[in-house]
């Protein structure tokens, strides 16, 4: 066989492992676990790390305001040094929808050695263990909860499987045509990475969170030393997963129906910036590893289509037999969350184009990382930040 025909066959064979040995992370079904029936319900804890995030808060605040929830819950959102008047307007829709109690908080900078979001979570958390909750949500400012989303992750990690910390992937925003095109492969390659099976077997093969939901047993919190056992993480939910397994805690991950995130990434370069500021965090800051994930996204994604093509092209009929098999196996396993999206499914066979936009994305996060900019976010540059720690 030709070279070509070795490349795509080669293609192939991955992505037949990927669509059986890679923990069926291309389906969707794992959602939350049977919820309790409970007789006592916990006081929880909301805390909301917040910086800069006027424009989003009127969409998301006032569904945390209006749960419903059995027990006793209050929401401490920490205003991490916004310059567009996050805190006063977190208060003022708090008067005017009424709810949960809410507090509102300002830690000042941050020290050194600690990333914006978990120095606003290390004071949001204090401040919530002096009610002594026995369950911490951590939820992003952006992130639109469902009335009954408190009670049902209540009820799940306190269900059969008795967990430690449960997270939703919550579901983000697709409007625009670049959010079509890039947001949903967004979750299919996390997930690819951690699959949510392996996560939450019961002998598990992957850990990982979503940073946007997490519940998190305060007990399991302070076993696990969080925030300040993870105080320079970029990856901050992934790291929070791992120091919370690596403690004797139980993990699960799922994906969210009724957990929405609000904040809009209208154009590529929105999008870009998401991606390009953890990317390179993701794999330690290690050009080896850069260097094997170009290599492997190109084998996985790029050749399929380009040695189908080349292949007809070419009369190489055992390049373009296995290259449009490989394709099309890779169509078949982005269909489900294509589908969870409610996007066209004609998107598809665009996967291998959005793979490789991804493949750029992680390589200017290694030129930025270089260069000195590191995670960049809403004004704050961390020049060096740590991955997220090795699992336990």
């Amino acid at each position: 066989m030709s070279a070509l025909a070795w490349i795509a066959l080669v293609s192939l064979v991955v992505w037949l492992w990927l669509l059986l040995g890679q923990g069926f992370f291309w389906r969707t079904d794992q959602r939350l676990p049977p919820r309790a029936a409970l007789e006592h319900w916990p006081d929880v804890a909301v805390v909301v790390p917040a910086r800069d995030e006027a424009e989003v808060l009127p969409l998301s605040l006032p569904s945390l305001l209006a749960q419903d929830y059995p027990g006793r819950a209050e929401i401490f959102l920490v205003d991490d040094g916004s310059s567009d008047g996050t805190g006063e307007l977190a208060r003022s829709l708090a008067e005017r929808h009424g709810g949960l109690p809410l507090s509102v908080v300002s830690p000042g900078e941050p020290e050194a050695g600690w990333t914006g979001k978990l120095w606003a979570l290390r004071h949001g958390i204090a401040l919530a263990r002096a009610r002594e909750p026995e369950y911490l949500l951590l939820t992003d400012a952006d992130i639109a909860h469902g009335p009954d989303s408190l009670r049902e992750l209540v009820a799940a990690a306190r269900g059969g499987g008795g967990f430690d910390l449960v997270s939703q992937m919550a579901r983000l925003r697709v409007a625009s045509g670049w959010e079509r095109l890039i947001v949903p492969a967004f979750v299919y390659f996390f997930a690819q990475l951690y699959p949510f099976r392996w996560i939450n077997a019961r002998r598990p093969r992957a850990t990982a969170a979503a940073g946007g939901c997490v519940l998190l047993r305060t007990e399991a919190a302070e076993r696990a030393g969080i925030p300040d056992a993870v105080r320079q993480a970029v990856i901050d939910d992934v790291s929070v997963a791992r120091a919370v397994r690596g403690s004797g805690g139980r993990v699960w991950l799922g994906l969210a129906d009724r957990v929405d995130s609000v904040r809009p990434y209208p154009r590529l370069a929105d999008l870009w910036r998401m991606v390009s500021r953890s990317a390179y965090a993701q794999l330690r800051h290690n050009p080896l590893v850069l260097l094997g994930t170009i290599a492997g996204l190109a084998l996985v994604y790029l050749a399929p289509p380009v040695t189908f093509v080349a292949g007809l092209a070419t009369g190489s009929a055992g390049a373009a037999w296995a290259g449009g098999a490989a394709w099309l196996v890779m169509t078949g396993t982005y269909l489900p969350m294509l589908s969870h999206y409610r996007q066209p499914l004609v998107l598809a066979p665009a996967l291998p184009f959005t793979a490789l936009l991804y493949l750029l994305m992680t390589v200017d996060s290694a030129v930025q990382h270089y260069r000195g900019r590191g995670a960049a976010w809403k004004g704050r540059t961390y020049a060096r930040p740590e991955a997220a720690p090795e699992q336990r």
